[in-house]
């Protein structure tokens, strides 16, 4: 725990002024910073450490790349729901529902192989058939309908 502290205290600063050059807010630097630190207390280096700030910006960088993502999926739902009319408009307490499932839909389909994952929203949410998907990917029949099952094989344990 000593090492990590460490890490903390010799890091943080710089790891946040390098987050808020990316992001252009020092709020979501400060929590992404924050976020980064979780990540190394729930799993440890191993050893001692020869870069810290690359290993640190390995981290940083994948929670940045989240957070667009989340960030996008969000602006999609909303642009969504403003086109509505305001008969078929949500709650908020809804909308947080709604958007927190999206969460959940994103980060199980980012667990599957980036074609696995194109096949099974074609599948699922163009309704393409598995021919067209087939031709579309440049992938066997049998391929396409591997993926399928991957997508639901995904979607299934992380309902479990």
């Amino acid at each position: 725990m000593r090492k990590i502290s460490d890490l903390y205290a010799g890091h943080h600063s710089w790891l946040k002024g390098w987050l808020r050059k990316r992001m252009g807010d020092s709020d979501t630097a400060a929590d992404l910073a924050q976020d980064t630190f979780v990540r190394v207390l729930s799993k440890p280096p191993e050893g001692d450490l020869a870069e810290p700030r690359a290993y640190l910006t390995v981290i940083a960088k994948g929670l940045v790349s989240n957070w667009y993502r989340r960030r996008a999926i969000e602006n999609a739902y909303l642009e969504e729901l403003a086109s509505r009319p305001e008969a078929y408009s949500v709650s908020p307490e809804e909308r947080a529902l709604m958007l927190e499932a999206l969460f959940e839909i994103d980060a199980m389909l980012e667990k599957l192989p980036a074609k696995a994952r194109e096949a099974f929203l074609l599948s699922q949410l163009e309704e393409l058939p598995y021919s067209e998907i087939a031709q579309r990917l440049n992938i066997s029949l049998s391929t396409v309908k591997r993926y399928i099952v991957l997508g639901f094989a995904q979607c299934l344990a992380t309902m479990a």
